[in-house]
């Protein structure tokens, strides 16, 4: 048994093969990022670094729920955010609670506490754009501020923090 424990521990896990290839192969399929802000905590934090998938690479249509690199309208700055509606949806926030075509949106990421009492929208969301907010919402740059975003903004889609 000893035999088969060392044999085990010497083989790399197929998710690092993955990210070495990925890192030693070509940036235009992934390349790691620095996260610049706190928009995204407690999920990512200010310093952390992620492995982003690029969208042009393969087709990719945003999810609700993806964590995207975007080019942020107006300023051009990347951002990391959380993709919470898409085009075609309603969505807005009633006491600090998400609501995307007036269902209550369970997000167990988000800190209830800090965004309490917070109100906003309801708002529709044009076809081929989509609705990007921080997972910390009290202090968050995000489509509350700058609208949707269109489709073609999303850099990349981040796959795994790297450390």
């Amino acid at each position: 048994m000893p035999e088969t424990e060392s044999r085990s521990r010497a083989r790399p896990s197929p998710l690092l093969v993955l990210v070495a290839l990925v890192l030693v192969g070509s940036p235009t399929l992934a390349e790691p990022m620095k996260v610049a802000s706190d928009s995204m905590s407690p999920t990512y934090s200010a310093g952390d670094e992620v492995l982003v998938v690029k969208v042009g690479v393969r087709s990719h249509r945003p999810r609700k729920g993806d964590v995207v690199v975007l080019r942020a309208p107006g300023s051009g700055e990347l951002m990391v955010k959380r993709v919470v509606a898409l085009g075609g949806e309603s969505v807005g926030i009633r006491d600090g609670v998400l609501v995307v075509r007036n269902r209550p949106v369970v997000e167990s990421f988000v800190d209830h506490s800090r965004v309490d009492g917070t109100h906003f929208g309801p708002v529709h969301v044009p076809r081929h754009t989509v609705w990007v907010l921080g997972d910390a919402r009290a202090g968050s740059r995000d489509s509350r501020q700058f609208g949707p975003v269109p489709q073609e903004a999303i850099v990349g889609r981040v796959l795994l923090r790297l450390w």
